[in-house]
């Protein structure tokens, strides 16, 4: 029997007769278990179609690739798994979807089309909120499959993240190549938040800040957090009196792009179970890049 590696699939050409669970467990140095969530998440293929079904028969000449991510699913808008195993999912979610749900909103969020995603694994399967994206911010987010996994990576969350970068274009021209903003951040009673250089009783926020681009209106950064606060970049850039495109909440003027110009583009962690190093990094969108143009 042959088998063929790429970075992202095995490859096995079947020489015998067999059912497909038993030609897996066969082949791969894994348990009965997570053999059949690779099957119910789409990361089976036999001769090139999708295959759920443990036991599919098999006959000589047929090949089976198992991926190393579920292939896509078409039901889901405005999510793409990046990444899944028996603990996590990683998704990059697009602009105007919400994470999770609101007063107005309870079906059309990040969240809600991910516990249907495993619960047609199994009914009893669940997803967990790690963290969150604003509903206009576009990017990484990591979900959990069991509460374990969610309170390992929300309680150690400083020491598990080894970086986490968001892209973003601020109105005005930035000048300093490189900047570290410091700020205390607190809530209004409408639910705003804001920022204030001195120590005011607040939430401390930390965010590292590299300029890529810029023309004479825009400038296109790099933006690393130290922190996590609710709107931290959004509120600092407005304490610089730089908002974000498109942020009308925070002092913009301008929308050119029709969306929040955030996008958090680089997510790397340690895997709470296995204490392996995952990085994902999503593309920034073009329209970002043309903003900055000329």
């Amino acid at each position: 029997m042959t088998k063929k590696r790429s970075k992202d699939q095995y490859i096995f050409q079947v020489q015998e007769e067999n059912e497909l669970l038993l030609f897996l467990l066969q082949k791969l140095d894994q348990g009965r278990n997570r053999t059949k969530s690779m099957l119910a998440r789409g990361q089976v293929l036999v001769s090139d179609q999708v295959e759920t079904q443990f036991n599919r028969k098999l006959v000589p000449g047929v090949t089976v690739t198992i991926l190393k991510h579920a292939a896509p699913n078409n039901k889901n808008k405005g999510i793409a798994i990046l990444y899944e195993d028996d603990d996590m999912i990683v998704i990059n979610k697009d602009a105007g979807l919400l994470s999770i749900a609101s007063s107005k909103e309870k079906q059309q969020t990040a969240y809600h089309q991910l516990m249907e995603h495993v619960k047609m694994q199994h009914p009893k399967n669940r997803v967990f909120i790690v963290h969150r994206l604003d509903r206009d911010t576009s990017g990484v987010m990591v979900f959990a499959k069991t509460e374990k996994v969610k309170r390992s990576l929300q309680d150690h969350w400083k020491q598990v993240v080894q970086k986490r970068t968001y892209v973003a274009v601020v109105e005005g021209h930035i000048t300093k190549q490189q900047q570290t903003l410091v700020s205390w951040l607190k809530e209004t009673k409408t639910h705003k938040m804001y920022a204030s250089a001195k120590d005011n009783g607040g939430q401390k926020a930390i965010t590292h800040i590299k300029k890529l681009d810029a023309n004479k209106k825009y400038t296109l950064l790099e933006l690393e957090l130290d922190t996590g606060r609710k709107n931290q970049i959004r509120v600092q850039m407005e304490q610089m009196n730089t908002p974000v495109v498109g942020d009308k909440k925070y002092g913009a003027a301008t929308n050119l792009i029709g969306r929040l110009a955030l996008h958090a583009n680089v997510l790397a962690f340690k895997h709470p179970i296995t204490n392996k190093t995952l990085e994902f990094k999503v593309e920034v969108p073009n329209a970002f890049y043309e903003l900055v143009k000329g």
